[in-house]
This record gives structure tokens, C-alpha cells and sequence, in this order.
């Protein structure tokens, strides 16, 4: 599975190359091709018994400097497992002979991920990311170094324009969340930023260097009553979106308000499920989104009103709204955690609906949606994030596997942690198992992937590492990496990511161009503030 090369005095090799020796083997008519990627590179003194004898090389000490690399056997071709012998001549391996180190050629779909550091395109089976063997793609990486989201997005340019995906590409989807900044709200922008070298990459890989050609953009309303989005980089082509009173009691989404996973006590969830389920059962639609409920008089048309109506029931009528033998004690603690999400779930539960109005998420509108989170409160994100995922669920098993549904989610760690339970888990959960039937697939990143829903992890037929932390980088979770690529993982720079895939055993270090979209406003201008070009630099 591995072995050493001895580099000639005129021979330079470095890690990441691919490299190809030939065995013949007695009763074989051809012989056996070893190819593998360099994973560790060595220069050292031969005949040095101490450190210090590197001083007196000089001195005629007999010292001969040898350098040596470890390869890590790719593949094996025909599956005769015999190791190189010693003294075989070893070679780079280059065009048809590349791709079959890298198993290229058994690819029935190969779409590009990246390029090496030679500039060679690297590819991944489509096949282990559409759902057709297998799907989900996993991301890890330390926040604002590992460029999870970027390269996330890259992935979606290279499905969308690569032509991979054939016929689907045109009304293939992709629901993308955004959780930091405002970084997505500009997918549909060219990047001012990038320069001949980047644009040159991307023609390497056979792809556009262009932005995203259909992008629509949701972002929550303005906390002060008022339904603009609030957003503060882009001025046009941002919709607000919301949930009718009406919309949150018929379709049952009150589960989402405790969607935090803190408190899994067997009654609180029941009163949660009574409740919501009072609700669907008892709500009259009043007209503009606004409902009534028994014990209230006046149509409910805020959040805060709906909060005192459910209080009101508990109290009038409480085996009925809670559920039998519930103690007082935990129907207190509902009602405290209701009215605590009263501040941050007002803007987005509401019952101002002008008539024909559009609040609701709809990923039909463009072929890349983008929903912006990043003004939110984590609970608010939560509720956001588990009935917007849960419809597009839903929709996609009324519907069929076709058309493809990328799901893109950063801070996965936050919305399917390890331990605990939760609405939002368990649809999440859901996509990772069943989501490649249905044909909705999974894009999640996290800093920690120690800290996800194991099952989640293993269900990813990717595997992609950025910049890691030391400590996380020696977690379980990371046990497909060698060695050296821990060692280099806490190392990486942006642009830089480690890829692995079902189809090789050994993962791969790629980079990916700087985008052609811009990630911020200022980078959709000529005159960036200075920031872009340092990152830029980082790229190349």
C-alpha cells in the first residue's frame, strides 16, 4: 500500500505528484502497474552518525546526501498485490496514465473538484455526489481561514456549468443558506477581483469564470415592523420572507421554536406536540394571515398576541392544550421558553399580510436560492433553517427524485449536534439517510466535525478538509486522513482543501480558482478596499 522512491541528484519531486512503477510477475503476460500519490518527501546525510556531522561535510567527512519520497498506492492495475522491487525505475505519471492512477478512467461521470499543484484537473464521481452510488458532501475546516462556504460554492458552479450533469442541469436546484455576513448575497456579481491567472485556472478546468446566472435572495424583515429586507449591502433584488400566524398554526411549525435541543424531558416534549397539535386543530383563519383562538376575543395578528392566547388556554383549559397529568412545573417552563423567542421570532411570524403578497421561500424562482440568515438570533436561525429545510423535503417526495436539490448548510454542528435531539435533527437526519432516493443532497460544513451527528458524517460519500484546528484535526472523525495529511491540514491556506471520495483510497490535496463571483460588495466594483487583493493573493 505504500513505498519509498530514491531521487536521483538531478530529480526533484514534490508532495501531492503522482508517480508510476511497473512489476513483472511470472505467468502475467503484461506486467503490474503501481501508481500512487507522493505523501511525505525526505532529504537527509547518509553516513551521519550525529546532527553535528552536517558540519564537517565540508571537512571531507564522507557524507552523500540522499533524498527519498513515500508513496501512497492509488491503485493497483491488474489486482495482483506485489510490492515494486528494488531498483525499479520510477516515473511521473502524465496524461491517460494520470488518470488512471487516479482512477479517472472508471469514472462514469468525472466532474472537476479542483486542480493539484501541478495545475492537473482533479476530479470526483459525479456519481457519489447525485445520488446515483451514493451523495452528501462534507466540509470541515476552522471558521474564516478554511473557505468551506467558498469552496461549497464552487462545487455548485462546477455541477451548474460543467455540464456533467447532462440533462438535469438546467432545473437542478440548490437551497443555500447563509449564516455569516453577507457573502452570499452576491453569487449573481462578477468578481472585479479576478485577474487572467484565476480566469486562466478555471479555463484548466473546463469551466466559465463567470458568477451565477440565476440567483434569488430572501433575507428576513426588518426588526422595526416594517417588511424590507433587512440588508444592508445590496439595495435590489432581495425579497423578505416570513410566516403568516395563519401559516405557523396550520402547518404545525411551533416543534421549531425549541428546535435548541437543551431540554429532551419526555413531558416537556409532549406539551410541545399537544400544543402545536391544539393549534393546527383550533386556529380559524380571521383574513391577512390572522387566526382566532377559543378564550380570545379579538383576532391574533402578532406573535406576541398568539403567545398570550396559547398562555390563556394552558391556564383556562390545561389537560386539553398540555395533555393529562402534566405537572404545572413544566407547562411553566413551555410557557417561559415560548414568550423568550417573542423577540427574536416577532419580525418573522406575523400577521400583516397584504393580499398577493410573496414572503414565502420558493426555490423555483431561480435555479440558486440564497437565504440569508446572518441578522438572525441562533433560535430564530433554527426556525428558519427547520421549516424552510422541512418543506423542501416534503416537496421533494411529492415530486420525484428529479429535478436534483443541493442543499448547502454551514454551522451543521449547531442544527445536528452529537448529542440531544430535535425537529431539526431529525430532518436533517432524514436527508442524510433517505435524501440520495429523493434526490435532495446534503452540502454541510461545520468547523468541528466532532461535534455533528455521527450518522450524518458517515452517510457523506465526500469527504472535504480545510484549515483544522490540532486538536480536531486528531479526532476519530478525521481517521480516513494518513498521518502527514493531519499534519498538514492545520497548515493549509485558503484555497487549499483535502478531498476525499469512495472511488480512491487515498484522499487528494487540491486547490480551486478564487471566485468569479463576488463574495462582497466591494469586490463588485473596480476599486476593492484592499482586503481582496491580499486574500487573492492566498489563491495562487
Amino acid at each position: 500500500m505504500e513505498f519509498w522512491v530514491a531521487l536521483a541528484p538531478d530529480q526533484v519531486v514534490q508532495l501531492d505528484e503522482i508517480l508510476v512503477c511497473d512489476r513483472a510477475v511470472p505467468g502475467l503476460a503484461a506486467p503490474v502497474s503501481l501508481s500512487g500519490v507522493v505523501g511525505q518527501v525526505r532529504a537527509r546525510h547518509e553516513g551521519a552518525r550525529y546532527d553535528s556531522d552536517v558540519f564537517s561535510a565540508d571537512d571531507g567527512l564522507p557524507l552523500e546526501v540522499s533524498e527519498a519520497v513515500q508513496v501512497l498506492v492509488t491503485r493497483v492495475d491488474p489486482e495482483v498485490y506485489v510490492p515494486p522491487l528494488p531498483g525499479t525505475a520510477v516515473r511521473r505519471a502524465e496524461g491517460a496514465e494520470r488518470d488512471r492512477a487516479l482512477s479517472v478512467d472508471e469514472m462514469a461521470v468525472p466532474m472537476a473538484a479542483g486542480l493539484s499543484r501541478d495545475g492537473q484537473p482533479v476530479m470526483v464521481n459525479l456519481e457519489f455526489l447525485d445520488g446515483t452510488r451514493g451523495a452528501h458532501v462534507n466540509i470541515s475546516g476552522v471558521s474564516g481561514v478554511a473557505t468551506k462556504t467558498t469552496y461549497a460554492t464552487f462545487l455548485l458552479h462546477s455541477l451548474f456549468t460543467s455540464g456533467r450533469l447532462g440533462a438535469d442541469a438546467h432545473n437542478a436546484k440548490a437551497l443555500v443558506f447563509n449564516v455569516k455576513g453577507e457573502d452570499l448575497l452576491f453569487l449573481d456579481k462578477p468578481n472585479a477581483m479576478l485577474d487572467d491567472a484565476q480566469r486562466a485556472r478555471y479555463e484548466r478546468l473546463g469551466l466559465p469564470a463567470q458568477p451565477f446566472a440565476s440567483v434569488a435572495f430572501w433575507a428576513p424583515p426588518r426588526p422595526d415592523g416594517t417588511s424590507s429586507p433587512d440588508v444592508e449591502g445590496r439595495d435590489t433584488g432581495v425579497t423578505s420572507f416570513f410566516w403568516s400566524i395563519e401559516a405557523f398554526c396550520a402547518d404545525g411549525l411551533l416543534p421549531f421554536l425549541f428546535a435548541d435541543a437543551e431540554d429532551d424531558r419526555q413531558q416537556y416534549t409532549v406539551v410541545v406536540q399537544n400544543v402545536g397539535h391544539r393549534l393546527q386543530q383550533e386556529a380559524v383563519p380571521a383574513g391577512e394571515g390572522a387566526v382566532r383562538l377559543p378564550g380570545v376575543d379579538a383576532p391574533i395578528r402578532t406573535f406576541g398576541d398568539l403567545c398570550e392566547a396559547i398562555r390563556t388556554n394552558l391556564e383556562l383549559d390545561p389537560d386539553h392544550w398540555a395533555g393529562r397529568a402534566i405537572g404545572s412545573g413544566t407547562v411553566n417552563a413551555f410557557v417561559r421558553r415560548l414568550f423568550a423567542a417573542i423577540p427574536h421570532l416577532k419580525r418573522l411570524i406575523r400577521a400583516d399580510v397584504p393580499a398577493g403578497a410573496t414572503h414565502r421561500i420558493d426555490t423555483g424562482q431561480a435555479q440558486v436560492t440564497v437565504v440569508d440568515l446572518h441578522t438572525l438570533a441562533d433560535r430564530a436561525k433554527r426556525f428558519v433553517v427547520g421549516v424552510t429545510v422541512r418543506r423542501a423535503f416534503e416537496e421533494k417526495e411529492r415530486r420525484g427524485r428529479r429535478p436534483l436539490l443541493f442543499l448547502v448548510l454551514d454551522e451543521l454542528n449547531k442544527y445536528a449536534p452529537r448529542e440531544g435531539h430535535s425537529p431539526i435533527k431529525e430532518i436533517l437526519l432524514d436527508v442524510a439517510e433517505r435524501g440520495r432516493s429523493l434526490g435532495v443532497i446534503l452540502v454541510g460544513a461545520q468547523q468541528t466535525a466532532s461535534e455533528v451527528e455521527r450518522r450524518i458524517i458517515a452517510n457523506s460519500a465526500i469527504r472535504v478538509v480545510g484549515r483544522l484546528d490540532a486538536a480536531e484535526a486528531g479526532r476519530d472523525e478525521y481517521g480516513f486522513l494518513p498521518p502527514l495529511q493531519r499534519q498538514r491540514a492545520t497548515i493549509l491556506k485558503p484555497g487549499t482543501m483535502i478531498v476525499a471520495q469512495p472511488q480512491l483510497p487515498v484522499p487528494l490535496v487540491l486547490q480551486f480558482p478564487f471566485p468569479a463571483w463576488a463574495t462582497k460588495k466591494d469586490e463588485t466594483t473596480a476599486e476593492p478596499d484592499g482586503v481582496g487583493p491580499a486574500l487573492l493573493s492566498r489563491f495562487r
